[in-house]
């Protein structure tokens, strides 16, 4: 299997560096595994989650031009755990008003947001909160003036 942006393969864990993990991939490459991206929980210590030695499933995130491979455990953990709610999900039927009976599925809790699509959103909400203080305040200024 080619190694490509979002392919998930399977490698062997050949080093432990206080910053990430190093595995090693099928064709004689090797990637790296950063802290961050090797569980969703902190990570105090690499050693308290991987060995070496270790079989790992790892996701590609990034390809730099210099060939050194970014690799993360974290995101195939979410796509599996997204997997296993889609399976265990039972179907169930809904209906709108006037239209036939459909079957849908759930969709899972938001709680298996990525810490990135979190802080999206809590920035998002948090620059529309400061917008609306600022107009408010704009317009207090301006009434005061007149």
């Amino acid at each position: 299997m080619a190694i490509e942006i979002g392919s998930t393969l399977e490698g062997k864990v050949t080093g432990i560096m206080n910053f990430g993990a190093f595995v090693s991939l099928s064709g004689g490459k090797s990637g790296l595994v950063h802290i961050s991206e090797i569980s969703n929980t902190f990570v105090k210590d690499v050693h308290d989650h991987l060995q070496v030695g270790q079989i790992v499933k790892v996701k590609v995130i990034d390809i730099n031009d210099q060939g050194k491979i970014n690799l993360s455990i974290k995101r195939v953990q979410v796509e599996e755990k997204k997997e296993e709610v889609r399976e265990e999900t039972p179907r169930i039927p809904t209906a709108n008003r006037g239209q036939a009976l459909e079957i849908g599925v759930v969709t899972p809790p938001s709680g298996d947001m990525t810490f990135e699509e979190k802080l999206k959103k809590f920035m998002q909400a948090s620059d529309s909160k400061n917008a609306d203080k600022r107009r408010n305040t704009e317009r207090k200024q301006h009434a005061r003036r007149k």
